[in-house]
């Protein structure tokens, strides 16, 4: 068979070439310490890499949006406190200011500070997070969603819906409150109703804690009657009408009266209303289910109450219905705690999730990408021994030629 020259270094010259590449390629892997360089080194790695790197950016994501939720329920968290204090020290002062030895100036003393508590909690209830966002308007992006108004009442113009973060695939935490829930809407009384004394009132009666003793029997009663006005005859006597005027009726349908004594209660149809006092003939107490008052609505009803003139039942009797809704306030506050709390614990559990997680996948990930550095060494070291072998053959063979047998 003939060979010719060209042939042969043709040959040689891609042999070479072959070898300066697989040369160059282990020189990179050595270099970047990556097996997978470009998509053409492994196809199907290169497709497990941008699966992986797709989980990993996205969990990256997660967990951001995770520590911006944590930091945003933190905030919320100790403005909620703050809130409950500020509730605290205002019960304190109210019942202080029930104290029938106290002088008209020392009443107006304790009504300048409530005001200061009052315009206080505005500032805790417009509160923002880091971001400047309001942590108390929902959804809305109002930077102020609770405004006073210039009769001193305060309106709110956020909305009802509760903020969200994306901390999974189809996962989300709400990151904030509603303030109409937490500051508007405060239920009134016990939470069930409020028990008033009427303002027209010309007896000594005053009314004192309520309770809901049978819920069955009270529920039964309301749904009846709809509410219920006590009307006393001066001589220790009660009638109970409804709230459509009409004799008010117990589960047997009879209608509902009864005798008071100073400082007894009065029970009917699963609730309880303690008293003190006389009251005097037409003097009335009106139960109301389903009512709601506003906080700042209670702060200046107790303002208003401690100024001179009023009367010490009035004065008594607004003061308790006061110190219902504070209480109902702070029950509203701590259950937000409570559920801010149990956030936060699912936002931890989360990010602990996600570390694990990405452990594992950044191990798969080099596992897939990253090359074996003693092995790429090696392979680096034959391929340089490999291309300086083939270059000095092709440095013999090419000064092969028959002009060297004839000299």
């Amino acid at each position: 068979m003939r060979l010719s020259t060209n042939w042969m270094f043709q040959q040689s010259l891609g042999t070479m070439l072959n070898q300066q590449s697989a040369l160059a390629a282990a020189q990179n892997q050595v270099t970047t310490g990556k097996r997978i360089n470009v998509a053409s080194d492994d196809p199907a790695g290169a497709g497990r890499m941008v699966s992986l790197n797709h989980i990993l950016a996205a969990n990256k994501q997660y967990t951001a949006n995770i520590d911006a939720a944590n930091t945003r329920l933190d905030t919320s968290q100790s403005t909620l406190n703050s809130v409950n204090d500020l509730y605290n020290s205002a019960r304190d002062l109210t019942l202080q200011a029930l104290n029938g030895s106290l002088s008209d100036s020392d009443r107006q003393a304790i009504a300048v500070q409530l005001g200061q508590m009052r315009d206080q909690l505005l500032q805790m209830a417009n509160s923002t997070d880091a971001t400047g966002q309001a942590l108390f308007a929902g959804t809305s992006r109002v930077g102020t969603p609770f405004v006073k108004n210039p009769d001193g009442s305060v309106s709110y113009v956020g909305n009802e819906s509760q903020p969200h973060a994306a901390i999974g695939a189809g996962l989300t935490v709400p990151t904030g409150e509603s303030g109409s829930s937490l500051f508007m809407g405060v239920a009134g009384g016990n939470g069930h109703f409020v028990a008033s004394a009427g303002a027209a009132n010309t007896g000594t009666l005053v009314v004192g804690q309520n309770e809901v003793s049978d819920p069955v029997a009270y529920a039964a009663g309301i749904a009846t009657n709809g509410g219920y006005t006590l009307t006393f005859d001066g001589a220790g006597n009660w009638t109970a009408t409804d709230t459509a005027g009409n004799p008010a009726v117990d589960a047997g349908g009879n209608p509902l009266t009864g005798t008071y004594a100073a400082g007894g209660s009065i029970s009917f149809n699963g609730l309880t209303v303690n008293l003190s006092g006389t009251p005097q003939a037409g003097d009335t107490v009106s139960i109301q289910s389903g009512t709601s008052q506003d906080i700042f609505t209670t702060f200046n009803n107790m303002i208003a109450v401690l100024q001179p003139g009023v009367g010490n039942t009035r004065r008594e009797n607004v003061l308790n219905r006061q110190l219902e809704s504070l209480d109902q306030a702070r029950a509203s506050v701590s259950r937000a705690e409570v559920d801010i709390g149990g956030r936060t614990n699912a936002l931890a559990a989360q990010r602990v999730a996600y570390q694990d997680l990405n452990v594992t996948y950044q191990s798969t990930l080099s596992d897939t990408r990253d090359v074996d550095v003693y092995s790429a060494i090696s392979q680096l070291s034959i391929q340089s021994s490999s291309l300086q072998a083939s270059q000095q053959v092709f440095a013999q063979v090419k000064s092969l030629s028959l002009f060297n047998y004839l000299k």
